[in-house]
């Protein structure tokens, strides 16, 4: 594999420069901010264990992996996006079984097993570098051309790979709202959000000819936005009682 091969795959680079996606670099300050915000509100209602610090420590990488592939736009940097996302993912869908579901660790493990059978069928069949190898294997981008003339990638851009975590986030807001959970409202307004960002995301490359900016750094801020809603309701909601 090599690791410096060039990656573009997102409306607004255009060339191979460290800042070509100024906007969907800067804009993965978002997921800081909800970092930032899951702190300071953890620390006030003292839920500072373990797991959820380490979530929040997660949701930060993942805003310094996606700029790092937004700026350097490399197989290595691709790889420091997407590790910190489903790790946060796979950990938080653990962490809500446990603390709102009320079910004990050692019972979580046949569900973990079928989530990391799920994430590993992903990588193996989908994803944004599956779907752009041709580009990726470029040693360096050269653009003779704008956007607005070539076929975007796939049909749905890279995005079918997040088709586990919609399931998840869908699966838990019935499941929340079904036992009038206090986390419920904060759940299906972290829902929605990640319905409309995945939408522009999947958009990105399809709308180059009238948009040139893209519609990507959109998903960054309304992902931040999800995660902060994640946390917030994760924080201030009581405990399941262990069953």
């Amino acid at each position: 594999m090599d690791w410096l091969a060039a990656i573009d795959i997102y409306c607004e680079r255009t060339g191979p420069e460290f800042w070509a996606e100024p906007l969907n670099a800067l804009s993965n300050l978002s997921f800081i901010g909800a970092a930032l915000w899951g702190w300071v509100e953890a620390k006030k209602r003292h839920r500072t264990d373990v797991m959820t610090v380490i979530l929040i420590a997660l949701a930060a990488m993942i805003g310094v992996g996606s700029f790092l592939f937004h700026t350097f736009a490399n197989t290595w940097s691709e790889l420091a996006d997407v590790v910190p996302i489903w790790t946060f993912v796979l950990l938080f869908v653990l962490v809500a079984i446990h603390r709102i579901g009320g079910v004990r660790p050692g019972r979580i493990g046949i569900g973990l097993a079928v989530v990391v059978a799920v994430f590993a069928l992903l990588f193996a069949f989908g994803g944004d570098g599956a779907d752009n190898q041709a580009i990726a294997g470029q040693p360096e981008i050269t653009h003779t051309h704008s956007h607005a003339e070539e076929p975007a990638n796939t049909l749905l851009n890279g995005s079918e790979q997040y088709l586990p975590a919609v399931l998840a986030l869908l699966a838990f807001a019935f499941l929340s709202h079904r036992k009038g959970h206090p986390i419920a409202p904060w759940v299906a307004a972290a829902t929605a959000t990640f319905m409309v960002s995945l939408t522009l995301r999947t958009l990105d490359m399809h709308l180059c000819a009238i948009w040139p900016l893209g519609t990507h750094f959109i998903w960054h801020l309304l992902n931040g936005t999800m995660i902060a809603l994640l946390f917030q309701g994760l924080i201030r909601s009581r405990d399941a009682r262990t069953v």
